[in-house]
């Protein structure tokens, strides 16, 4: 089973398109985990046991990890050994955005999918085909490459005319034909425009479309899942990130989302 295998099988599950986004901010964490030997741990147990019955997917920021150094890294680590061990059936996707020349994406897709032992991961397209080949290379793996994103400065580059095409229509269009041989690529839509997202959807056919945007950056849930699903009524991961794992209940905070999303699907 591929990771697309692994996601699918889960949606059908659980019936949730639903993604917790694990932004394990030292500095936002409640004190009762601030106060705890190892707070990150300490608090996405917490959140993976309120929330998995709801999420097809968690997604680990690897930001939040890396600023805490040595012990944030373990931290993450650890973590993931948790939710694999408790959840092995949870599509867990590392949030990283990584990609280089040949030898160093090589080193970071073994750091990645081998040592911390997620199923997928995101990548920047910005360097092309070579830099990202050793993460497409692991065919049982998720290379989710980022197309639209919710940044406010997104339109920068990714609105540049390219032969008359946008160059995130591009991207899309190199992701479907060239880059997913393996059938293991997916890619970033961003939530804040439903038309692009409907548009993207119509370039890649059935491909799985990670979605940030919702909820704290205004995406349109409607709109967004009427864009995007595919012809299985599946193929989004509709991440929240703050408005679950900060919420005063996060299991009832995800079982809402999951109903809001299963409203319009």
């Amino acid at each position: 089973m591929n990771a697309s295998d692994k996601y699918n099988a889960r949606v059908e599950a659980v019936d949730s398109l639903l993604c917790v986004g694990l932004d394990s901010d030292i500095g936002k964490l409640p004190a009762a985990y601030r106060k705890d030997d190892a707070p990150q741990l300490a608090f996405n147990r917490h959140i993976i046991d309120a929330t998995a019955e709801c999420a097809a997917a968690f997604k680990f920021n690897m930001a939040f990890y890396e600023a805490n150094g040595a012990a944030g890294w373990r931290q993450l680590a650890q973590s993931v050994a948790y939710l694999r061990q408790r959840h092995p059936d949870i599509l867990i996707i590392s949030d990283a955005k990584r990609a280089d020349i040949g030898n160093t994406s090589s080193a970071y897709a073994c750091a990645i999918f081998d040592q911390l032992g997620f199923d997928a991961v995101t990548l920047n397209p910005y360097l092309g085909r070579d830099a990202l080949q050793p993460f497409l290379d692991y065919a049982d793996k998720a290379c989710i490459i980022l197309c639209r994103t919710s940044n406010p400065g997104s339109a920068e580059f990714q609105n540049l005319q390219v032969n008359s095409k946008p160059l995130w229509q591009l991207v899309a269009e190199k992701t479907a034909t060239e880059w997913s041989a393996n059938g293991n690529c997916m890619l970033v839509a961003s939530g804040t425009n439903p038309a692009k997202m409907a548009q993207i959807r119509n370039i890649v056919g059935d491909m799985t479309l990670l979605v940030p945007g919702i909820g704290a950056q205004g995406g349109d849930l409607k709109a967004v899942v009427e864009a995007g699903l595919n012809s299985a009524g599946r193929g989004l991961i509709i991440n929240s990130s703050r408005g679950i794992i900060f919420a005063d209940d996060p299991a009832g905070a995800a079982s809402g989302m999951r109903r809001a999303i299963n409203a319009h699907r």
